[in-house]
């Protein structure tokens, strides 16, 4: 399959479809729920120490769900899955880092961890994938 193509998955079952398709609309689906209150979305980028989070937060929230929807639909898949993987691998580690949070929000913090986790794995399989 060509990067500039998009083309069906020649060799590939309808589990590998299924599952691009639930983990991309997935990850859209969740990044537009950033934008329903953007304001709350900068603050908690902000109190993670994000640099410039009036700009950040909206761009990796656009860029997630862009990302999301290409990975669904398996278009431009190379830079979709590459996008995912990147932003999945900076931001469970330092914006749910449950082992620095304070007591109160250690388990939602560690439940978003581990399903940022969840999630990360399934992106490196399709990047993975993107690239044969």
């Amino acid at each position: 399959m060509s990067e500039d193509t998009g083309s069906d998955d020649e060799g590939r079952g309808a589990p590998s479809r299924l599952g691009r398709a639930l983990l991309g609309l997935g990850l859209a689906l969740q990044a537009s729920e950033d934008f329903r209150d953007m304001e709350d979305t900068i603050e908690y980028a902000e109190s993670a120490g994000v640099p410039m989070p009036e700009v950040a937060a909206p761009f990796a929230s656009g860029m997630m769900v862009v990302s999301g929807l290409c990975l669904a639909l398996w278009r431009i898949p190379r830079i979709a899955t590459g996008a995912v993987v990147t932003f999945l691998a900076v931001v469970t580690a330092t914006m749910h880092d449950f082992w620095n949070a304070e007591e109160g929000s250690k388990s939602g913090e560690r439940l978003a961890f581990f399903g940022n986790l969840a999630m990360l794995g399934g992106a490196l399989v399709f990047l993975r994938e993107a690239w044969k």
